[in-house]
């Protein structure tokens, strides 16, 4: 699908779109210089707590250190979904508030499985909760002891196709799902790039035959006919919460330093034929569901998603 000859990137139609998504949020700010003009600033990374949205989520915090009604509830203004964005903002890891949050959700979610478990009716803990968890709570310091048994949680749901799917102990699915795979693969991936020894290896193993289950399905194909499984895997999201999505799932692949495969070149194709005449992608489409607030409307540009775009494309050899 598409020309993936590479076409190098006007340097003043860069320059605009640079100086475009700096004057965005700080989060944005910080990242861009991170990723784009590689400066490491951590000055910009230390304001995301106090100004823009990253204060937003955080004055949202009740007294007891959650948020919403409690660790999953509504969907996405819970206290799960908001530290998941808050590492999405890449909020300085050492704040205080957030760590005491994070702390209390091994505390007082754990299911007899040893997962995080919200739902107190149903034994067996979602895996793909648990890769978001494992994620957020790696990239806020969770200590390596509270993470022991989600470790062995997860390694316990790896499917015979190589992924996961938060099904399969709950009614017996057989196929490994893209959401679930890459929630999981973002989460071990955190986990490694923090330094967590406990069961490294085996998790390293898991989190390679979830990319190999990621690309036999091409990112968005069906492994048996080579047609698009659903067309909301080519819609970019944002933020992206549980659901997979093309950009959200190159962009992992970028994080976690992956050498381009030949099968990313379709969705790599469809990413660039996503991009508007001005230079810029788009929101495509939001979650439906309660909010804190709104970060970027659906329909318009969308700043997280261009640059995710364009890191992903330098990164694959596209800038």
């Amino acid at each position: 699908m598409g020309d993936l000859a590479k076409q190098p990137e006007g340097s003043g139609v860069r320059d605009e779109m640079i100086d475009w998504l700096l004057e965005g949020d700080v989060s944005i700010q910080y990242q861009t210089y991170r990723d784009l003009l590689r400066e490491p600033r951590t000055d910009l990374r230390s304001r995301i707590a106090t100004e823009g949205w990253g204060s937003e989520f955080l004055r949202r915090r009740n007294g007891d250190g959650s948020w919403g009604r409690g660790f999953y509830q509504p969907k996405w203004t819970s206290t799960h979904y908001t530290l998941l964005d808050l590492a999405t903002l890449q909020v300085d890891p050492g704040h205080a508030a957030i760590d005491e949050s994070v702390r209390a959700i091994a505390l007082t979610q754990k299911g007899r499985d040893g997962g995080i478990n919200p739902a107190g009716t149903i034994n067996e803990s979602d895996v793909c909760i648990n890769g978001m968890y494992l994620n957020y709570a790696c990239y806020f310091g969770e200590t390596e002891e509270n993470l022991a048994s989600v470790v062995d949680f997860i390694i316990g749901q790896r499917m015979a196709d190589g992924g996961f799917n938060c099904r399969m102990n709950r009614s017996g699915a057989r196929h490994s799902s893209l959401h679930s795979t890459l929630s999981v693969a973002e989460g071990i991936s955190e986990y490694v790039r923090s330094g967590y020894q406990y069961r490294v290896r085996e998790l390293m193993d898991a989190a390679a035959s979830s990319h190999e289950f990621i690309m036999q399905h091409r990112l968005y194909k069906s492994d048996h006919t080579g047609e698009i499984i659903h067309p909301e895997l080519l819609r970019l999201a944002f933020p992206p919460r549980w659901k997979f999505n093309i950009l959200r799932a190159l962009d992992y692949f970028r994080s976690a330093n992956l050498a381009r495969d030949p099968r990313m070149d379709d969705a790599l194709a469809v990413l660039q034929s996503k991009r508007r005449a001005d230079g810029r992608w788009p929101v495509q489409s939001a979650h439906p569901g309660q909010v804190h607030f709104t970060m970027e409307k659906a329909g318009g540009p969308s700043r997280y998603n261009t640059l995710l775009a364009l890191r992903v494309l330098d990164h694959f050899g596209f800038g």
